[in-house]
């Protein structure tokens, strides 16, 4: 989407659109229903916006239903049970909790609170778009940090701490850092992300958006930032109940942080802006281990079928710590992308993300996984 021309627009309008016009808008996954009415289809999947393949939880759909009886009411505005559940399932005091309309909404609270004009904030290229949406919406200044190669023997494309840290001056007052990263799925390992944190200067705020930590392998050198909150007390960890969790309708995400940070965050959140249904769903699905273990090893077996796939039709994806694959195309990917499309399978071109012939898919079930793969045997042939 084209920014408008402010010369085409009221006056009144022209100046409130200076700080947002030229803001590139996030850009969500093509819904099924969409595709399946443009097209005359039926049958589609959608792989496109690293979804739960297995659907919600059972003991968050069973307290769903029955709390349903109570959406009359409005929810507790500070989300207690939840962040008392968040409380103990984490290790972490009550008082340190900021709930979200998921964890987008805690990036947004976060700049709203500790952004503004003549200030900025620094992410690396290739990272999650709600980074510079909201740094910029804020009137703020974006500094971003070049990517490693995509030559990098281990983290192609992935963030370069290095350069992260020369990106910030004197103006920054917030640094996003995605781990594992989307759209690439690349990651920091524990040391390294330490190290970086500990070279912040400390009025300066960490963010470590942890959304897709509980795909992490258990064995793998990988940081969880929750453990380093007393360290660091300008370090802050958003997750969601998007991912794992299969709560991506639902929209609840939250922050961790130094208590003093919380209460910041608190005062510029919008009241209930967690529905009463989200947060019962949460909870219940903090106790369902079962089902986040299933998710687990569904989302590892599912990544070697596709990696085993790809390597089949000559091609390869970018290291990936999350339930997603970037794909290499070697060629513009939206060609790819279209040609799916037609065939009803949904992947996600990340071309805005600045990688035009990368295509983004979410690991699916083995069946949509396999579809995936014969459909894209098929386009490339076509494409050939």
């Amino acid at each position: 989407m084209s920014a408008p021309n402010n010369s085409q627009l009221n006056p009144w309008l022209a100046r409130a659109c200076t700080q947002v016009c030229g803001l590139a808008p996030y850009v969500p996954g093509k819904p099924l229903d969409e595709l399946e009415r443009e097209l005359g289809i039926q049958g589609a999947i959608k792989l496109a916006s690293n979804e739960n393949p297995l659907g919600p939880s059972p003991l968050a759909l069973a307290t769903m239903r029955e709390h349903a009886a109570s959406a009359h009411l409005y929810p507790d505005g500070n989300g207690f049970k939840l962040k008392q559940a968040l409380a103990q399932a984490l290790g972490v005091a009550i008082e340190s909790i900021t709930l979200g309309n998921g964890s987008n909404d805690v990036l947004d609270l976060i700049a709203r609170a500790f952004l503004g004009r003549d200030q900025a904030a620094v992410f690396s290229e290739y990272a999650f778009a709600v980074y510079p949406i909201s740094t910029q919406a804020v009137g703020a200044l974006a500094q971003v940090a070049q990517a490693l190669p995509a030559d990098h023997a281990h983290q192609p494309y992935g963030h370069d701490l290095a350069a992260m840290r020369a990106a910030i001056t004197e103006q920054t007052r917030v640094v996003f850092l995605a781990n594992p990263n989307n759209p690439t799925g690349t990651w920091v390992e524990k040391d390294a992300l330490y190290a970086f944190i500990a070279s912040v200067p400390a009025d300066v705020l960490v963010v470590v958006d942890e959304a897709y930590i509980e795909f992490v392998d258990d064995d793998a050198d990988f940081p969880n930032a929750l453990a380093w909150l007393e360290v660091f007390p300008n370090l802050v960890v958003t997750r969601t109940f998007s991912k794992i969790h299969g709560l991506a309708g639902l929209r609840v995400g939250y922050a961790v942080s130094n208590p003093q940070v919380a209460e910041v965050l608190n005062r510029v959140r919008q009241p209930f802006n967690v529905s009463l249904l989200a947060m019962e769903a949460a909870v219940a699905a903090l106790n369902d281990t079962e089902h986040v273990e299933r998710t687990r090893e569904l989302n590892s077996a599912g990544l070697a079928q596709v990696r085993a796939g790809l390597a089949d039709l000559g091609l390869s994806a970018l290291p990936s710590m999350g339930n997603f694959l970037c794909i290499d195309m070697r060629r513009p990917a939206h060609a790819v992308y279209d040609g799916l499309l037609r065939l009803g399978v949904i992947t996600r071109p990340v071309a805005g993300y600045g990688m035009p012939q990368h295509l983004r898919v979410s690991i699916g079930t083995e069946a949509e996984n396999a579809r995936f793969l014969t459909a894209l045997k098929m386009v490339m042939g076509d494409l050939a």
